[in-house]
């Protein structure tokens, strides 16, 4: 049972934590990945275009 226990207080933990770090709104990492692509396909575009 305290394992159980532990297991389900675990998962807990990591389901917080990746909401806080990956998912947290305008400051998480999911949307600087986001950016960093979209700045990414924007310039190579550009690229293609100048050629």
């Amino acid at each position: 049972m305290r394992n159980i226990l532990m297991t389900v207080m675990m998962l807990i933990v990591v389901a917080l934590l990746f909401t806080n770090i990956i998912n947290n709104g305008s400051t998480g990492m999911r949307t600087n990945i986001q950016t960093k692509g979209d700045s990414a396909n924007t310039d190579i575009t550009s690229l293609k275009a100048g050629s």
